[in-house]
């Protein structure tokens, strides 16, 4: 037995402003529920699937309930989620007949593999007989596991960011296991700590700022109305778009690579929105602010981004000037000069 003062020196924890758990050695928990809430979401709403018979789409997530943590142990991360979820979907037919049912996802879990995913389609009672049902259960049940899948591989990468830290010989070592086969260990842990108050952590983003500026041969109103109204947004990235269109509204894009919300709407003349890729790091927005002036017979739209993380510059620039103004003009007709 060692004596008093010689033990193991991993297990001695030095006093550090910083808090830093040295090599990697004691337990660190984080909490990953908010982020996972707002994460399944932004992965679920809009998602869309189509075919001759007509176009389903995500709606809405009206219940999801459960939890999720992440907790680090001599450098190994264990995952723990659980998940019970209900969403609507809408439907329309090629005559234009709209449909409305429901989607159950009772059991997404560290113990169940992906392919087990039990997820219930249905119309709702009170809805005529459509083949669209059987599309959402076959394309729809697909996509619907894939958004799944992809909200895992967030979790076990994007979320996890600062948790594996160096040790004393400068290496990081990072390994991961499912917290299913440690669900005594979690227990035992959260009834110890449950009475703490959670720790928000997170990582400082390097961001950069720009504008870019086209010209548009058209009014304003119009330039105005095609950032604003659905079915227009819809032709143009010729996709199913969700558009709320007042301030705190949300908008998703291009098969929700881009979603974000509207802060201020001044009509013909100004748009500010929170502005994000869907890969960006969680709840990170860039603020882009669309000023729309009038050049007699053109409008000048400039466009400017602030906060866009610094390895995406060159992304963001081609993306808006591919997937908006080159979209919009080919669509609408608005072609003009580049500048």
């Amino acid at each position: 037995m060692a004596k008093w003062g010689e033990g193991d020196p991993r297990w001695i924890v030095e006093e550090r402003a910083d808090a830093t758990n040295v090599n990697n050695w004691h337990w660190t928990e984080r909490d990953a529920t908010s982020w996972s809430s707002d994460k399944l979401k932004s992965l679920l709403l809009g998602l869309c699937v189509e075919n001759e018979e007509g176009c389903c789409e995500v709606s809405e997530v009206s219940k999801l309930e459960g939890e999720a943590s992440i907790n680090n142990r001599k450098g190994k991360l264990i995952f723990f989620y659980e998940w019970n979820m209900k969403a609507t979907w809408t439907g329309k037919s090629k005559s234009g007949i709209k449909y409305k049912g429901t989607i159950e996802i009772p059991n997404l879990s560290d113990e169940n593999d992906m392919e087990d995913l039990d997820i219930s389609i249905s119309l709702n009672k009170d809805e005529p007989e459509t083949p669209l049902v059987q599309l959402m259960k076959s394309k729809g049940s697909e996509k619907i596991r894939m958004a799944l899948g992809s909200y895992v591989d967030y979790l076990k990468t994007e979320f996890t960011q600062g948790m594996i830290l160096p040790t004393a010989n400068g290496m990081v070592q990072l390994q991961s296991t499912s917290q299913s086969k440690c669900k005594a260990d979690k227990t035992q842990i959260s009834s110890s700590s449950s009475t703490a108050a959670p720790v928000h952590t997170g990582v400082k983003i390097p961001t950069c700022k720009f504008s870019i500026r086209e010209t548009f041969l058209t009014s304003p109103a119009d330039l105005y109305r095609v950032f604003v109204n659905k079915e227009m947004t819809q032709a143009f990235t010729h996709a199913p778009a969700m558009v709320d269109a007042e301030k705190g509204g949300k908008f998703r894009l291009l098969d929700g690579n881009v979603l974000g919300e509207f802060t201020e709407l001044v009509p013909d003349e100004k748009i500010v929105m929170k502005w994000r890729y869907n890969n960006w790091p969680c709840e990170h927005y860039a603020t882009v602010t669309l000023h729309f002036g009038d050049r007699s017979s053109e409008t000048e739209l400039k466009v400017d981004c602030r906060g866009v993380p610094d390895n995406d510059e060159e992304r963001t620039k081609d993306g808006w000037k591919r997937y908006y103004f080159e979209a919009i003009k080919q669509t609408f007709g608005y072609g003009a000069r580049l500048f």
